[in-house]
């Protein structure tokens, strides 16, 4: 890399292809994920979005292709669905057994806990059971769970969808705050709203393949693949 050229991408994906039941889901996928800030990978439902993020996180593996990590990443990598699964317990004893399970000390775990806490708003509701929380409570806890692993790579599989503005706006702060010490976030969503407040690049796949990458503001303000311009004219990608 030539001197103050710009950091390799922390993830990889070469020619990847995934087929379930017959149909090729992901078609020959390659994409590269910048070391810093947030791409937004938006698209059609069914163009591979949350797929690529399983892909990513090691969760799924490619029959064809290629997924590569850099070796410093590679057990630094945080996912966060759609859906909050959070344990039959208090809202601390979920971030506790998140920081057990990632090595931390017990003697060390309590400071850890009251920071994740203060930083996700939710220091009134520790002792509150996880699963008995609002939505939007929930789906901070869960962002404050993959935050207790201190990722280097934080894959959000559109973590605001159902949610209300109130509860949306918690989220995208510390989306932003994650970025902002030097993560890199990439975010599954179809709010082209969101994208543009929060993402640096968008990603739009069609048909388990990129049709484009590219700065933000420049997908939003002048598309170059005929894709991008039909995805945000709202016509229908098929």
């Amino acid at each position: 890399m030539p001197e103050g050229g710009p950091p390799p991408p922390l993830a990889t994906l070469r020619d990847v292809a995934v087929t379930r039941r017959g149909v090729r889901l992901i078609d020959g996928l390659d994409l590269d994920l910048p070391a810093c800030g947030i791409t937004a990978l938006m698209g059609p439902n069914g163009a591979g979005k949350s797929l690529t993020l399983r892909l990513v996180a090691g969760l799924i593996a490619p029959e064809a292709g290629r997924v590569e990590l850099l070796p410093e990443v590679r057990d630094r990598v945080s996912l966060v669905f759609q859906k909050p699964v959070l344990l039959r317990r208090s809202l601390r004893a979920n971030l506790d057994h998140a920081l057990a399970v990632h090595g931390v000390r017990r003697r060390d775990r309590s400071a850890r806990i009251a920071g994740l806490l203060a930083r996700g708003g939710l220091g009134d509701l520790a002792a509150r059971p996880a699963r008995q929380l609002s939505g939007g409570e929930q789906q901070r806890v869960a962002m404050m769970r993959a935050l207790a692993a201190e990722p280097r790579l934080l894959l959000l599989d559109e973590p605001t969808a159902s949610l209300d503005p109130q509860a949306t706006a918690a989220i995208e702060r510390l989306v932003l705050d994650a970025a902002a010490e030097g993560l890199s976030v990439v975010l599954v969503t179809h709010d082209a709203g969101q994208a543009r407040r929060l993402a640096d690049r968008v990603g739009l796949l069609h048909r388990g393949r990129l049709a484009e990458s590219a700065p933000a503001d420049r997908f939003f303000e002048a598309p170059a693949s005929e894709e991008g311009r039909a995805y945000l004219a709202g016509r229908l990608l098929i």
